[in-house]
């Protein structure tokens, strides 16, 4: 297991040294001039090109990655351009609530999921599998903000049990630290919901049309054992899979929600980083991204050692 865990990591090397290379080209080959935001819409031409002299620019582009790179290999993601703040600590101030919305939004995600996709496969054909069928749709089809917004007019305009917006630390107490992130977890979870239910009921179906698991029943085992032991856990492979997937998917879309409930989070960052055009910050969010990806995708293929034993690497 250490030689396999060793090994993953060796590959990840090649993956994230594609990451930054395509970032930094990404960026710097894109139309848009952060000195002329910078300098405002009046300034003249030599005062931009003052600009674009001091934050390097004027250097030639491969200058520029090489000393980049290096900066990365010392733990240094640069300085804002705009803010003039180092960009760790900007990543670090804005860390708390993307990382507190994720991972409430997969407590909510991963047990409602697997419960509804495990009981649709048991019930399959009857009312109850086509209703999780049919939220699967809904959860796929209808973008992540329409639910926000229809949540917002719900609970928070039209109850008023949550707020619109806003987020709490948890320092300053468990109770309004849940309170302001249900709505936008709920938000969130939906369409993971949709997407775990739908594989979680796909692969149950395949293994309770297996001998073994007629043999179970014909034995007269109890059939939550049934379901639950010998089912769900042979199924489990594909299941982690959709769920790892699920997470990556998960930071993607906790950009347009923390703009919809003003989550001060990385999604709000980056953002606001794009707006203004400031490298920096974007470079080194998305290099976080592309990081936690590569760990996402090591833990799944560890879990999958530990589901199925007959898997080896």
């Amino acid at each position: 297991m250490l030689n396999f865990i060793v090994r993953r990591i060796l590959t990840s090397i090649p993956v994230l040294a594609v990451v930054v290379v395509f970032v930094f080209l990404l960026l710097h080959l894109s139309p848009g001039d952060p000195a002329a935001m910078l300098a405002g819409p009046y300034a003249k031409a030599a005062d931009i090109e003052k600009i674009r002299e001091q934050l390097g620019f004027n250097a030639p582009l491969i200058e520029q990655f090489f000393n980049w790179v290096m900066q990365i290999l010392r733990g240094d993601l640069g300085v804002s351009i705009f803010s003039q703040k180092p960009v760790t600590l900007l990543i670090g101030q804005r860390v708390e609530p993307t990382l507190a919305l994720a991972t409430v939004t997969m407590v909510i995600t991963i047990p409602v999921a697997v419960s509804i996709g495990v009981l649709a496969a048991w019930k399959a054909g009857s009312w109850i599998d086509r209703g999780v069928m049919a939220f699967a749709v809904v959860g796929f089809s209808v973008p992540v903000f329409i639910f926000a917004y229809l949540l917002i007019y719900g609970f928070s305009l039209g109850l008023d049990l949550f707020p619109v917006q806003g987020y709490k630390k948890i320092s300053d107490g468990f109770g309004p630290f849940i309170y302001h992130l249900v709505l936008p977890s709920i938000t969130l979870s939906v369409i993971f919901i949709a997407l775990i239910a739908r594989i979680t009921r796909a692969s149950m179906l395949e293994i309770l049309n297996e001998d073994y698991i007629r043999t179970a029943y014909a034995k007269g085992l109890h059939e939550r054992k049934i379901l639950l032991h010998h089912a769900l856990k042979n199924a489990g492979v594909p299941i982690v899979t959709v769920i790892g997937f699920g997470i990556v998917l998960l930071i993607g879309g906790v950009v347009v929600t923390e703009s919809v409930f003003n989550i001060p989070g990385l999604g709000r960052l980056v953002v606001d980083a794009v707006m203004k055009r400031d490298y920096p910050v974007i470079q080194g969010v998305i290099l976080l991204f592309a990081a936690v990806n590569v760990f996402i995708n090591l833990v799944i293929d560890i879990i999958y050692t530990a589901i199925d034993p007959r898997i080896r690497y």
